[in-house]
Formats: C-alpha cells, sequence, structure tokens
C-alpha cells in the first residue's frame, strides 16, 4: 500500500508558501495512492502520461490514457500515482471541465540527465509531446 509521503517535499513547499503568507492545506495527505488513483478513475477525470522513467518504461508508455488496466499493468514497483516521480500525467478532462482540452500527440523524446550524486548512473526519461487542437 503506498500513500502520498513526500515528507522533504511537503515540507518544502510549507517553507515557500510560509514565504508569501500562505498556509498550505494537503488533503490528499497519506491518503493510499491505489485508492486515490482508482477515485480518480472514477470520478470521471482523465489524464495522458506525458514523461516517465526509462527504469520502468520504454517510449511506448508517454501518449499512453491511464485508465484502470494501464494502472493494473504497471510494474510492482511504480506507484500508481506515480509519487515517487516514475511518471507525470497531464490531466485533459475530467468533472470539473467545461470541455476537454482537445490535443495530439507529437513528438516523443529520450533525454538523460547527470545524477546528483555524480557517481550514480544518469537518469533517462521518455517524454512525449502533446499539441493543442486549438
Amino acid at each position: 500500500m503506498e500513500i502520498v509521503f513526500l515528507e522533504d517535499l511537503k515540507f518544502y513547499r510549507e517553507m515557500q508558501l510560509l514565504e508569501v503568507g500562505v498556509k498550505g492545506v494537503f488533503p490528499l495527505w497519506k491518503r493510499n495512492t491505489k485508492q486515490l488513483m482508482a477515485e480518480f478513475l472514477d470520478l470521471g477525470f482523465k489524464a495522458i502520461v506525458v514523461c516517465a522513467d526509462a527504469k520502468f518504461f520504454d517510449a511506448d508508455f508517454v501518449g499512453t490514457i491511464l485508465d484502470q488496466d494501464a494502472i493494473n499493468a504497471l510494474p510492482e514497483a511504480v506507484d500508481p500515482c506515480g509519487e515517487n516521480g516514475e511518471f507525470h500525467t497531464f490531466c485533459f478532462d475530467g468533472p470539473l471541465f467545461k470541455a476537454p482540452i482537445p490535443f495530439t500527440i507529437g513528438e516523443k523524446t529520450y533525454r538523460e540527465y547527470p545524477a546528483p550524486d555524480n557517481k550514480t548512473k544518469a537518469a533517462g526519461f521518455w517524454y512525449c509531446d502533446l499539441i493543442n487542437e486549438n
């Protein structure tokens, strides 16, 4: 069971918000991410994967619309919400939208970034461009 749990990121955001006099509210904090993703999909939200860590995915994963089948097919080590940076999404439709955001899938690219400690292997990521149809 995974939970929204990145304490260091939460602390960083709280400190940044305090600098401008805003108190952060984190309604998803410590929630089970498997349940959160099921709720997200059940509510009718739609998202597409726009970035994926190459340790877990190949180029085919970017551009995938998240649905229950895609979530069920995730590698065991991957959080259902991508909470450890395994993937990132763009939410393009849902009950809060007046209309879906129209787009087409553009170029898929691979990029590597040096490891922060300069000792471990570089991190590689797949990206998918989305082209606005308006």
